[in-house]
């Protein structure tokens, strides 16, 4: 029985363990639900006055009362480099030629300068998650959600499954290119007329 266990769960791939199913006509669905996504446009606080920014909160604050159920998230919208400085560190302390240590330090500086130039770049997400609604109903609460964040002065698009991809990349740290990551884990490297051509 237990070598039974551990085989079904040797076969589980990447996105069975991470709760996704695959992508719908407006979203991703998962375990928990189908989750539709809102890229926001963020704003630049630090070039508004005061009261500007106490207004953009009531704002904030009204949509989160019009969409009680919409869920907000901060991400990096770049990879850090905080393993690969650490490496380099080690690597300056370990090498012996002074050539190479300067070589070392210079990737070090250059890493160091992009990493200062993406500190402040975010990314704003907005989030809303459906069960069991038909897609007539799904369509309609996007628009309800957009009207209502355009109503109140936020720039936001709803995000394709490509722009899905790249943030999910990000967030678990696996590629700069998550956009490119395929739909179906190891699809490519089947030939699926040879497949058909086999079954037939």
């Amino acid at each position: 029985m237990n070598k039974q266990k551990k085989k079904k769960r040797g076969k589980k791939s990447v996105q069975n363990l991470l709760g996704l199913q695959g992508f719908t006509t407006y979203g991703l669905k998962t375990i928990g639900g189908e989750l539709v996504y809102f890229a926001i446009q963020p704003t630049n606080i630090s070039v508004l006055s005061h009261v500007n920014i106490e207004i953009k909160i009531r704002h904030l604050l009204m949509v989160l009362t019009a969409l009680p159920h919409l869920e907000v998230a901060c991400l990096d919208s770049a990879q850090r480099f905080d393993d690969n400085q650490q490496f380099m560190e080690s690597r300056i302390r370990q090498e012996d030629n002074p050539k190479v240590r300067y070589a070392l330090a210079q990737d070090r500086e250059f890493l160091d300068s992009i990493q200062l130039e993406m500190s402040t770049a975010r990314q704003f997400v907005l989030a809303l998650r459906f069960k069991n609604e038909k897609d007539s109903q799904i369509f309609s609460r996007i628009n309800d959600a957009r009207k209502a964040l355009h109503d109140e002065g936020f720039e936001a698009r709803r995000m394709g499954p490509s722009e899905v991809k790249r943030m999910l990349a990000l967030y678990f740290e696996a590629s700069m290119t998550g956009d490119q990551i395929p739909d179906v884990e190891g699809l490519e490297n089947f030939d699926l007329t040879k497949l058909r051509g086999a079954t037939l």
